[in-house]
């Protein structure tokens, strides 16, 4: 185990824990680290009205982001409960794209920090869409 995977570990283990989850139950935290190595984690926030609740991803992305600099995510990990990786889920694939490359590496651990998956965001999301597609400078 690296180093940097230990940190990650431990920052979404942690954020997991902190998660807002009273409806499900099912606490979710993320870390990411950028390309210039700041770590960045979120946790699963849930609303009454349920569609409203946000994911342990984009909390950490929404911290990355609101923290300025860097906006380059080169890995990041996700943090459920259980033996079944708590990958994430489909608008979650999305803003992580937006914020990355095919290349990025997608890790999910248990609520332990034991690695259960590991793929590219490419195998996760192949011919995605992402700025470069708009043309624009972003």
């Amino acid at each position: 185990m690296t180093e940097l995977f230990a940190t990650l570990a431990a920052q979404a283990t942690a954020a997991r824990l902190k998660a807002y989850a009273p409806y499900s139950r099912f606490q979710v935290g993320a870390a990411l680290v950028t390309e210039d190595g700041q770590i960045f984690a979120g946790c699963n926030v849930e609303n009454a009205a349920y569609p409203e609740g946000t994911c342990a991803e984009a909390g950490a992305i929404a911290a990355m982001v609101a923290a300025g600099g860097n906006r380059k995510i080169k890995t990041i990990m996700v943090a459920g409960k259980g033996p079944a990786p708590c990958l994430p889920c489909g608008g979650c694939r999305q803003k992580i794209r937006e914020f990355a490359t095919p290349a990025t590496r997608v890790q999910v651990v248990n609520e332990d920090g034991k690695l259960l998956f590991e793929e590219t965001l490419h195998a996760l999301l192949p011919a995605s869409f992402g700025p470069e597609n708009l043309d624009q400078d972003v």
